[in-house]
């Protein structure tokens, strides 16, 4: 990897053990159910504290209560009906607080939820582009960016006002992500980019040669993870010259990262894989196998669950330690 102003790629990263005995990092998970969402789940997220499922995608999001989690073809709690039904949910997040959540996709709105004591919609966000590709929001839940094909939307959480659109390269859109006072982009052009928040000036742009296909960091916002097209996995320190990178050499067409709340590990979903590894030192830990492509995927916030969405289901495993 060509870093501009950082040090090269270590494949190899130094161990630490005496880190890794003290973290508590699953060692398997155990498949308990499966959340029938009738059409592709093209995002999807759960919450820690109610352990509430919402599969979205063309149409319609679903929500499942704790009650469906192992089960095999329980109904949902709820059926949220989109009024234009072409609209497709692409990207979905929770606040940190899961007491609403944020879509966006096929539509020109990004539209907030209040997902107590019933999903309800608060706000519609009126977005310039046709399809919002990739969401991410600030740990105080203030500020949301909005990824279209040549911009970052800014947005204010709070008043519900768009304060900056900023261009990007267009084939440096995919995904987006925010760490503090940064935020990162990436795509097909192969680099990724970070940006000042508040002047939106570029800060660094690291060429890593492969296509882009997913960004996420870490709850410190010290490490963010990059996962690329030949399904290899990058994790960069946000401020230090560090990076390393777990090699699995396989081309995907799909590739996911879910960072679990705990930091010491991660998932990612390449395909019909499943890979869970510790961070950062990229040991693994389990791996699963599923019979059709992977979507997306999420980590509940108690790292109890790992949910799963693909062609027409979401599949729900528990973590074991």
């Amino acid at each position: 990897m060509a870093v501009q102003g950082h040090h090269p790629l270590l494949s190899q990263p130094p161990v630490a053990d005496e880190v890794v005995v003290r973290q508590r990092i699953p060692r398997k998970s155990w498949k308990v159910g499966r959340l029938c969402h009738g059409k592709k789940v093209c995002a999807i997220a759960i919450s820690g504290s109610t352990h509430h499922v919402y599969t979205c995608g063309h149409g319609y999001i679903r929500v499942w209560d704790e009650s469906a989690l192992h089960t095999w073809n329980k109904a949902p709690q709820a059926q949220l009906n989109f009024q234009d039904r072409h609209n497709c949910v692409l990207s979905c997040k929770l606040f940190p607080d899961e007491q609403s959540l944020i879509t966006g996709g096929v539509s020109r709105t990004l539209t907030l939820w209040d997902l107590a004591p019933t999903p309800r919609i608060r706000a519609q966000l009126a977005s310039a582009g046709p399809i919002c590709y990739s969401l991410a929001i600030s740990s105080n839940a203030q500020i949301c960016l909005a990824c279209f094909k040549g911009f970052v939307e800014i947005w204010d959480l709070q008043s519900q006002i768009l304060i900056r659109k900023h261009e990007v390269p267009e084939y440096g859109s995919r995904c987006v992500d925010i760490t503090g006072n940064k935020f990162w982009t990436g795509g097909e052009d192969t680099s990724l980019y970070s940006w000042d928040l508040r002047s939106c000036r570029k800060l660094q742009q690291y060429n890593l040669h492969h296509e882009i296909l997913s960004i996420a960091h870490d709850p410190s916002e010290e490490w963010l993870l990059v996962g690329l097209r030949t399904s290899d996995v990058i994790i960069l320190h946000t401020h230090r010259k560090e990076a390393f990178k777990a090699v699995i050499h396989k081309y995907v067409h799909h590739h996911n990262l879910k960072f679990a709340t705990s930091g010491s590990y991660f998932v990612t979903t390449m395909d019909e894989s499943i890979h869970c590894l510790s961070a950062p030192y990229l040991q693994r830990l389990f791996q699963e196998e599923e019979s059709t492509e992977v979507l997306c995927c999420d980590v509940s916030s108690d790292n109890q669950y790992l949910v799963t969405g693909s062609r027409n289901c979401a599949t729900v495993y528990q973590l074991l330690y």
